[in-house]
């Protein structure tokens, strides 16, 4: 099975709702494509409550997408995470390019960006709606990629570019 890697920061808000937004969009359309999504920085302290968003999974629970009743931890990607995905998104080029560059520098111009701004810039209810849009605009792509049309995961952007997830 075809794997995207979803990357933020803590993987505790906008990488944990790619991931379930995406995998439940992937078994209702029967698309061999599954998502993860792990943290750039979660190996530090960063004074997040709980294994994941409440706001993530309020906004997943809106969408009739059912989340764990024990959601995992935030996790930290390692570099073979990086290397065995078929297409690594990081949700915000501007927060973790340089991020990407100090620990993992190989990999730096591999990874699709996007922009989904975090909690300090928008709310979550600007963010989750842009963020749903462009996870559905990229599963189609990737599914339509499998039929044999040529892929290309930028379109996904303007999603993100004509909202307040900018």
């Amino acid at each position: 099975m075809k794997t995207v890697l979803f990357l933020c920061s803590g993987n505790y808000y906008r990488s944990r709702f790619a991931e379930e937004y995406f995998n439940h969009l992937a078994r209702e359309q029967e698309c061999d494509w599954r998502a993860e999504s792990r943290g750039l920085v979660a190996d530090r302290p960063n004074g997040n409550v709980g294994p994941m968003s409440p706001l993530a999974q309020a906004a997943l629970r809106a969408q009739g997408i059912a989340t764990p009743a024990a959601p995992r931890a935030p996790q930290q990607v390692t570099a073979g995470e990086l290397a065995t995905a078929t297409v690594v998104i990081a949700l915000k080029e501007a927060e973790h390019r340089p991020m990407l560059a100090r620990r993992f520098p190989e990999y730096e111009d591999e990874v699709v960006y996007w922009t989904v701004h975090d909690l300090d810039v928008a709310t979550a209810d600007q963010v989750l709606p842009a963020l749903a849009g462009a996870v559905a605009e990229l599963l189609a792509q990737l599914c339509r990629a499998d039929q044999g049309v040529n892929k290309d995961l930028t379109p996904a952007k303007h999603l993100l570019n004509n909202s307040a997830a900018q």
